[in-house]
């Protein structure tokens, strides 16, 4: 029997702009098209994809090339959207996929335009549609541009976080026509400019981040957060353009590099420092990212410079050359504590060295070495290391014996459990009572979009719309309540599963430890070890336990030190 195809719809917001239809309302009004044009059937059996947070400017979205493998693999029959841009805002992506639903023999229809490519005018009039919406998305970035090279006549700083060396100076100039204007400038902070320029200098000087890193360490300089000074923040620092001084230098290296020079080569003598805009491309829940060069922006910046031209250019040039001398994790790594292991003195972790020598056994040896320790040359921390095949086996022995130890592990068990297990019978009013009104909410939007389509035109339409969306809003409010209760309640019997696998897994553990690849022992090892702290002399174990941390046992003594570098 040949299988039915389905009508689908796609819907996609960016959470990010703060405007346009929702993405309930886009499904809603699509399927309530579907209804009125297709039947109740059609309405009824519709397949929904939602992307919400994702920009039309490309097709990476997960729900949209699910959309996409359903279609290839015959599912589909018509795909609806609420507006042509909610598909793609780009031209060649938007044509490609018109051309893909054609050899697929899928229609496409968007609701608010109008358009059906069942028809040959609708085919064309999408097409036309869709370069106005390139053309706008392309406007933009050329607005947002044009922004740029008037705030590089400025030299501005535009806000956040100032750079180490540096706090904000607001300034008021009067235009024109008399209005007076408000804007922000860097000003040097003496005590961090000097350490700037201790930070150049020992760079300089040693040619290593990691030489730099530990007389930081040393010396106990703290970043602008008061929090150690880490490699990645130095070359924050050695790499941001705001501490050179606009000379003759930095404008040919800038040059070399093809960088948009917003001010003449005349003007860069030296008594002032450089602003570079366009520099990092932000997106949220992610760690800004440098953009290549070709895109900033490099103006004239209405502060200080701090380091001279030539040595900021030699910094550049120094960092590239040592780009491929950088740390890499050994391959062959066989330690399983590595994210666990945790130094007693200072609270850092400690990470697997390999050395070159063998054991009596034949195994690569290794020890565990602080990581304070590490990059501050045992100035901030002195803590012996650890022999790490010695310790890793004797964890190891250690979790073998817990189903002996059954009445005291039983008990921590017990323990967590009765923690976090709740009544959840107290909630259950209180989530009928919610599931009834949003219920009854869902019901009205319902009974809105009928009539939506009989006002269609009308002066009526623009009242429903906004109708709708008010319901939405309070039924959006209704649902997160709802999950939110139900969240609480369903948390006791997921706690209930996580310890009866917990049981389950050290009961086993001695019998099935032996078979176990490396990297499935330490994942065995992470469902039940919270960490271990070394201080020393001993190695305490804690358990995921009652209260989050379980001091179980101090690790058996061994006629084998522990202590590699001890006396």
């Amino acid at each position: 029997m040949k299988e039915q195809k389905s009508m689908a719809i796609y819907s996609r917001k960016s959470k990010f702009t703060g405007k346009g239809e929702s993405i309930e309302n886009q499904i809603e009004l699509c399927r309530q098209y579907i209804r009125v044009n297709r039947g109740d059937e059609a309405a009824d059996g519709v397949l929904v994809y939602e992307d919400e947070g994702f920009s039309g400017g490309n097709l990476e979205r997960p729900q949209f090339k699910r959309m996409m493998s359903d279609a290839k693999g015959g599912k589909l029959s018509t795909i609806v959207v609420y507006r042509l841009d909610r598909i793609s805002r780009n031209i060649g992506d938007f044509a490609g996929l018109i051309e893909s639903l054609n050899e697929m023999k899928i229609s496409f229809v968007s609701i608010k335009e109008q358009f059906d490519t069942n028809s040959p005018m609708g085919r064309a009039m999408m097409y036309i549609a869709s370069v106005f919406s390139q053309l706008e998305r392309e406007t933009i970035a050329e607005r947002i541009r044009d922004n740029m090279h008037e705030l590089a006549k400025s030299g501005r700083w535009l806000g956040g976080t100032t750079p180490t060396g540096y706090g904000s100076e607001q300034v008021q100039r009067m235009t024109v026509d008399g209005k007076v204007r408000k804007s922000c400038k860097l000003q040097i902070i003496p005590e961090e400019a000097e350490l700037v320029r201790f930070i150049f200098a020992k760079f300089l000087e040693t040619c290593s981040l990691t030489h730099t890193d530990a007389l930081l360490l040393q010396h106990g300089y703290l970043t602008k957060n008061g929090k150690n000074f880490t490699r990645f923040a130095i070359k924050g620092i050695l790499t941001n353009p705001v501490y050179a001084k606009a000379d003759p230098a930095v404008w040919d290296y800038f040059q070399e590099q093809g960088v948009d020079l917003f001010a003449e080569q005349a003007e860069f003598h030296g008594d002032r420092g450089v602003m570079a805009y366009n520099r990092t491309e932000q997106k949220p829940g992610k760690t800004n990212q440098l953009r290549p060069m070709e895109e900033w922006i490099v103006a004239l910046g209405a502060h200080q410079g701090l380091i001279e031209g030539a040595d900021w250019v030699k910094v550049q040039y120094l960092l590239e050359q040592n780009r491929s001398k950088g740390y890499r994790k050994p391959r062959s790594n066989v330690a399983l504590l590595s994210g666990l292991l945790v130094c007693g003195h200072c609270g850092d972790y400690m990470r697997p060295k390999l050395s070159t020598r063998e054991n009596a056994a034949g195994e690569r040896m290794f020890s565990y070495v602080c990581e304070m320790k590490e990059r501050s040359r045992s100035q901030r921390c002195k803590i012996r290391n650890v022999n790490g095949n010695l310790l890793d086996k004797m964890v190891i022995e250690e979790l073998k014996r817990l189903p002996q130890q059954d009445s005291q592990f039983r008990q921590y068990l017990k323990q967590g459990e009765q923690l976090i297990r709740g009544n959840p019978k107290e909630y259950d009013q209180q989530l009928e009572q919610l599931d009834k009104a949003l219920g009854e909410k869902k019901q009205e939007i319902g009974t809105l979009l009928s009539t939506l389509g009989k006002a269609s035109g009308s002066v009526a339409e623009d009242y429903l719309l906004r109708r709708i969306e008010d319901l939405h809003s309070q039924a959006e409010g209704l649902r997160q309540q709802s999950e939110e209760l139900r969240r609480i309640t369903a948390g006791p019997a997921m706690a209930n599963l996580q310890f009866d696998l917990l049981r389950q897994m050290v009961s086993s553990f001695a019998d099935t430890i032996g078979a176990m690849t490396i990297e499935q022992q330490r994942a065995a090892l992470r469902s039940c070890v919270r960490k271990l702290v070394w201080d020393g002399e001993n190695i305490e174990l804690y358990l995921f336990g009652s209260e989050g941390e379980v001091d179980f046992s101090e690790l058996s003594h061994s006629n084998e030190t522990l202590c590699e570098d001890s006396k």
